[in-house]
Order: C-alpha cells, then sequence, then structure tokens
C-alpha cells in the first residue's frame, strides 16, 4: 500500500515521539521505585556487576569458567526473584516492565525491511487526518438518502431515477467495501447536486479506514499543482504531483470544470494513461459525457475512459435545492 512520503514521515514523527515518551516514562517509573524501594537500585547494579566480575576472575585468578559461569548464573536468579517480590509487593502490575512502544519493531517502525503494523496503523490514522482536512471522507453510506431522488422515470432516457440511483449506491459502497489495488476505474458522471462528490466522499474515507492509501484532489488543484511542479521547481507541488501516480486510490473530483489548455489535456491523459498502465484505480467525477469530455480534451482520452471506466450514472434534481427547500 504506497503512502506517500509525506504520511509515512508524519507517521515516523509520531512514532519517533511516541518511543521517546515510552522510555521516558519508563526511566521515570524506574526513578521512583528505586526511591520507594533503595534496595532495587541495589539489585539492579549487582546485576550489572556479577558477569563482568566473573570473567575477570576467571582471566586474572584461573579456574574453572564453567563452574564461575554457573555460579553467577545461580546468584543472578537470587537477584532476579529478589528483584520480582520486591516489585510485586510494592507496585501495580506492569509498573515495571520497561515494555517498548512496539513489542515486534521496538519502536523502529520497520521488521527488516517491511513496515510494521504501528507505523502501518499511524500510516493509516495520518491519511484520514488528511482526508478530513480537506472536508472529505466526513459522509458516510448510511447516511445517503434515497428519497432524495424521485421515484418516476426519466424522459430522456426512458428508466426509473431512484432505480438507478439505488444501483448507484449499491456500486459505490461494493466498490469501497471490497478495495483491493486491482479493483478498477469508476467514472462518476451527472449533472451538479446529484451526490458525486459526496459518494466520492464515503468510498475515499472507506477505502483509508481499510489501509489504502487514497488521494482525494479537486480537478482545478491537481491541474495546478502538476503545472507548478512541472514548470516552477516547486517541491511542495512535486510531492503533491507525486501522490497522484503512486497513490492506491486516486479521486479526481469536478473534471471539467479547471481552467482548459493544452498542459492540461496533456497532464490528464498521462495521469489516466501510466495509472492504467500500472493498475492503480482512479474514479473520476464529471459533469459532462463521453462526448463532451471528447470535445474539451481528445478522442484518445474519451476512449480510454470508455474502454478502462465503469460509467456510474447520477440522475435526478439538485439535490442542494432540495434541501434549501426543507429548511
Amino acid at each position: 500500500m504506497a503512502y506517500s512520503a509525506e504520511i509515512i514521515k508524519r507517521a515516523r514523527e509520531r512514532l519517533a515521539q511516541a518511543k521517546a515518551d515510552r522510555e521516558s516514562e519508563n526511566r521515570q517509573h524506574l526513578q521512583q521505585a528505586y526511591a520507594q524501594v533503595p534496595r532495587l537500585r541495589e539489585i539492579d547494579q549487582l546485576l550489572r556487576q556479577t558477569m563482568a566480575q566473573a570473567a575477570q576472575t576467571v582471566f586474572t585468578q584461573g579456574g574453572d569458567p564453567a563452574a564461575a559461569m554457573e555460579r553467577v548464573k545461580q546468584e543472578n536468579l537470587a537477584l532476579q526473584r529478589e528483584r520480582a517480590a520486591l516489585v510485586e509487593a510494592n507496585f501495580e502490575e506492569g509498573f515495571l516492565d520497561d515494555s517498548p512502544v512496539c513489542d515486534r519493531c521496538g519502536g523502529s517502525g520497520y521488521v527488516g525491511s517491511t513496515m510494521c503494523e504501528c507505523l502501518r496503523e499511524l500510516c493509516r490514522q495520518e491519511q484520514k487526518k488528511e482526508l478530513t482536512f480537506l472536508n472529505v471522507g466526513k459522509g458516510t453510506f448510511d447516511q445517503f438518502r434515497l428519497d432524495y431522488y424521485p421515484d418516476r422515470v426519466d424522459p430522456n432516457l426512458g428508466v426509473n431515477i431512484r432505480t438507478v440511483m439505488e444501483k448507484t449506491y449499491q456500486t459505490c459502497r461494493r466498490y469501497a467495501q471490497n478495495f483491493s489495488e486491482k479493483s478498477g476505474n469508476l467514472l462518476f458522471s451527472g449533472d451538479t447536486g446529484l451526490g458525486k462528490t459526496f459518494l466520492s466522499a464515503c468510498i475515499a474515507r472507506m477505502v483509508a479506514d481499510n489501509g489504502y492509501s487514497v488521494v482525494y484532489e479537486s480537478a482545478g488543484h491537481l491541474f495546478a499543482r502538476m503545472e507548478r511542479a512541472k514548470f516552477d521547481g516547486d517541491e511542495d507541488a512535486r510531492h503533491e504531483a507525486e501522490k497522484y501516480s503512486a497513490c492506491d486510490l486516486l479521486i479526481v473530483d469536478d473534471l471539467g470544470t479547471e481552467m482548459p489548455g493544452q498542459f492540461t489535456t496533456s497532464a490528464l491523459y498521462t495521469l489516466v494513461n501510466d495509472r492504467l498502465l500500472s493498475g492503480k484505480a482512479t474514479i473520476i467525477s464529471t459533469n459532462l459525457n463521453t462526448d463532451d469530455l471528447a470535445r474539451r480534451y481528445n478522442a484518445q482520452l474519451a476512449s480510454r475512459l470508455r474502454g478502462s471506466y465503469q460509467r456510474v450514472a447520477f440522475l435526478g434534481d439538485d439535490i442542494r435545492v432540495k434541501k434549501n427547500w426543507s429548511i
């Protein structure tokens, strides 16, 4: 699961802080224990000294090394039993465990070259925070209301609007619930105010909750950042642009509302084509149909979208107007 470098950086900083806090807490508990039961300090000092003394005795005085080591072992075991009894009698369970922030990786974030689950969970949290900051991912599928869509036949398409939207809802929910890196692509198509952004946000939230990296961006912001990365040498924009290619799921909202131009057409085609070639999932929402997309961008892009994206239709009347009427 390809989290962006910025998300991993923030997650590692949080893990490092948690590790430092745990080590500080363990030191404080130990000092508190020493002050309360001075014999504990003596035992810990003796445990550190006995092995060194045994090695020195064998080296300077000769004798049987095995016998010396066995003697030290028995002394250590006796000291450990005494220490355990003192801890049990004077402190609550776990007070002097000296446990690391993560038992698997010790707080490094990695087991060998594999990201540990503790760091992966922090990446998931940072991912969700980023989506929330963008006002994405607050909605849930359970909040979707079919009663906003009229139970009547669309005169132009000859289909029942509410039936189509129920299918759209189920398609989006299944996509999010069963998401994998090979889930394929969706093209949300329909007029303004029909729930494309809301259901995109629901998908983003659920997919991020399941541990995948999600980048949600409006078309205008996406192309502006890609242009700054290419022509202005903007380092922040370059990192943002890299996320568009690397993330597990890219959601481009409101395609067709950005400023048109040769760069936009070229960047969009490259982004769509690169993600198709790498097998990464993309969702695009737009008010345009595929004919409009071909006229605004080019026939090659429209062909990619028709052939490689599942079209998800949004029908009905502007929900935002209905909500205002009901206030």
